[in-house]
């Protein structure tokens, strides 16, 4: 088992400034000019790209009732969930609203729910308020993990060099304990919700960083970067991935957010199960998650609500950055039914008296 430790994130100096290459990944505003992401953003989509997502929430559960409970009252199948295997669901209000997307991960004795930093506080609550005699204790270990995403069309070659053929044995949705030179981790398959395959590692932090320091040192001809949260934005807006609290809340249902690949129709009731399945057998849901792109540069951080020609209200602008790829503004919105047309031409105004033209766009976002 891996101990624990404080978690320390991607840090010993950024492992050496990324070995003395000087690494952008600080979040810092991108340049349009002199793109300092361009390394990174081609990692992701050419390479291998290594995030550092330990802010994640990280909920231990013990007792004999959590696998039971858990199937209760979020959307995906839990009961007969394997030892080392993983689930994706969601928790859900009595209304059908999202209050957060899990993952839960079997490690027999005990599981492990790992969720938005954002929300935890409300699934931890979520949690508690529907214990009644089941036995189940949930503990915060929030501090106790590093945890690493690795994504990009080279990873499952990068991870077979950097872990050896035992990598092969892990099925998707699956984790498995890797020695690596004998730094110890958790690896975790996973896909994305575009299908893409994505690798999560799970270490003590000290562990942690002994292995991306193993990772740089090792990368061989791989196009192998770390990526920070300007290029993470980029990238999740950019194949339109919904994340909290901007798309993910209880302002919207899985519906809406295209997240009913995670709830499992025919396993019987969960809490919120009777408003989902009535949206969808009388076709009652009103909006979906799609792409906007900004006819001009704008300010970030501004509040943006989508109207038609007519001043109807159709949505609105949920996560918007500048894309380097795109050499634009572009977003994620919730848009109303009537005005989700490949192409169709929005007016986008800000609180502040703003108004840009958008254009609708499905996802993920393609030149």
């Amino acid at each position: 088992m891996i101990d624990s430790n404080t978690n320390q994130g991607i840090t010993d100096e950024n492992i050496t400034q990324t070995m003395n290459g000087s690494n952008n990944s600080n979040g810092e505003s991108a340049s349009k000019k002199n793109n300092p992401f361009d390394d990174e953003l081609n990692s992701l989509y050419k390479g291998v790209g290594l995030r550092d997502i330990s802010s994640s929430g990280v909920i231990e559960l013990r007792g004999n009732d959590v696998l039971d409970f858990l199937h209760r009252i979020s959307t995906n199948s839990i009961t007969d969930l394997p030892k080392e295997k993983i689930a994706n669901t969601i928790f859900t209000t009595e209304k059908g609203r999202i209050i957060d997307i899990s993952f839960l991960f079997n490690f027999m004795e005990f599981q492990l729910l790992i969720c938005s930093a954002e929300q935890q506080e409300k699934v931890m609550r979520w949690i508690n308020k529907y214990i009644i005699s089941d036995d189940i204790i949930q503990t915060d270990i929030s501090e106790k993990y590093t945890i690493f995403e690795l994504l990009g069309p080279q990873v499952e070659s990068f991870i077979i060099m950097i872990s050896g053929n035992a990598v092969n044995s892990i099925q998707e949705n699956s984790f498995k304990v890797i020695n690596t030179d004998g730094i110890i981790f958790f690896l975790a398959k996973l896909r994305d919700r575009n299908g893409k395959m994505k690798f999560w590692i799970i270490a003590d932090p000290n562990y942690g960083q002994q292995l991306v320091r193993y990772m740089l040192e090792n990368k061989s001809i791989f196009d192998f970067n770390l990526i920070g949260d300007r290029a993470s934005e980029i990238y999740r807006i950019e194949q339109g991935i919904p994340s909290a609290p901007n798309e993910i809340n209880d302002q919207y249902n899985p519906h809406e957010a295209r997240l009913m690949n995670l709830v499992d129709s025919k396993k019987g009731c969960f809490i919120g199960q009777e408003v989902i399945a009535r949206l969808e057998t009388y076709d009652k849901v009103q909006k979906y998650l799609m792409g906007v792109e900004f006819s001009q540069e704008v300010e970030e951080d501004q509040k943006f609500s989508l109207f038609n020609d007519e001043g109807t209200e159709a949505g609105e602008v949920t996560s918007y950055i500048y894309s380097p790829n795109f050499k634009k503004h572009i977003g994620l919105a919730y848009i109303k039914k009537a005005f989700l047309q490949e192409g169709r031409s929005l007016t986008a105004k800000s609180s502040d008296g703003i108004s840009v033209n958008v254009l609708v766009h499905s996802l993920p976002f393609k030149k």
